[in-house]
């Protein structure tokens, strides 16, 4: 016969197993890796540590978000080649996709948008739609949320107030031909570099320059390596949350729901972050030692629009005249 600590632990055992039982019962069935290139700090990654919460919240656990900031999983062109290969899910990414999807251009292009309401009449309206529907139909992406960019200014380490002013200025752009070519009108010499890249070849002099929202230039630690942030505000963009189509619709229609409303709660909290971060971005940089130089935003324009035009096909031709029309 059995002692009683003996049986004690044997009635702990089976405790321990049962536990053990309920949690594989209760373990999520599906698994969202979201990768992204913002830091911890960055408003991208609260708003995707948001949606994590959501959604599992929602989902009672049957979904489960990973979140990886800092390109743990790679540059934004790597993770959506693996969203497309199944090893990733999720990302934000914006202007790359027209590598693909040629309309996605329109995210991105030099002085269209004339202020914030021009731009969101533009993405929530048919321009919006029907570019959303060619990134799904090109990539097997599908946009679930967006996000507005604080106006792309440039940095350097000399002032720049007029187009002049770049000549032969060595400039990191991102893989977009548009931005290549604008910055090539301009006077500067692009060079496509991944955004993981960016900071240690400015710190060794292989780029001078680079443009970035405010936000990606205080969470990069620009400041460290660049000392003028020129306003050219040259380009007003906004930016997706994207989900691979296959892993989406492998989902049931509920969690599929889950997904779709947790992203359209993540898009309204980063929005109220995003007004009070610009309120804050310029005199954190000035903080950290940059000086903001006005800059002939006219004069760039004027310069960069038919450098624009003539790098957009016809069917991007067309919608940057809808846009402007609206």
């Amino acid at each position: 016969m059995f002692s009683l600590p003996l049986k004690q632990l044997l009635a702990g055992a089976a405790i321990g197993a049962t536990l053990l039982g309920s949690q594989a019962v209760f373990a999520a069935d599906y698994t969202l890796k979201f990768g992204h290139l913002a830091n911890e700090q960055n408003i991208w990654n609260k708003a995707a540590l948001k949606f994590k919460d959501l959604v599992e919240t929602n989902s009672d656990g049957r979904i489960e978000v990973q979140v990886f900031p800092n390109e743990q999983l790679g540059s934004e062109m790597d993770v959506i080649n693996s969203i497309q290969l199944g090893t990733a899910d999720m990302t934000i990414t914006g202007e790359s996709l027209q590598n693909w999807a040629p309309k996605a251009a329109m995210m991105a292009v030099p002085y269209l948008f004339r202020d914030e309401d021009h731009l969101r009449k533009t993405v929530e309206g048919s321009v919006g739609k029907e570019i959303e529907k060619q990134i799904t139909e090109r990539t097997g992406l599908v946009p679930i949320a967006w996000f507005e960019r604080g106006p792309r200014e440039l940095t350097s380490n000399r002032p720049i107030k007029t187009p002049d002013d770049l000549d032969g200025l060595r400039i990191r752009v991102p893989n977009v031909p548009l931005f290549v070519d604008t910055w090539e009108a301009l006077g500067a010499r692009p060079t496509p570099m991944a955004f993981s890249e960016v900071f240690t070849s400015l710190q060794q002099n292989t780029i001078e320059a680079q443009e970035n929202p405010l936000s990606l230039i205080e969470s990069a630690s620009f400041d460290e390596v660049q000392k003028y942030v020129d306003m050219t505000d040259h380009v007003r963009s906004w930016i997706y949350v994207v989900i691979g189509k296959q892993k989406l619709e492998s989902m049931p229609d509920d969690l599929q729901q889950v997904v779709r409303d947790a992203a359209s709660q993540m898009q309204s909290y980063e929005e109220d972050l995003f007004v009070k971060d610009q309120q804050r971005l310029e005199q954190a940089l000035k903080d950290k030692g940059m000086t903001f130089v006005d800059v002939d935003q006219k004069a760039f324009a004027d310069k960069a629009e038919p450098a624009v035009l003539d790098s957009l096909s016809d069917e991007q031709r067309k919608l940057y005249q809808e846009i402007q029309g609206l």
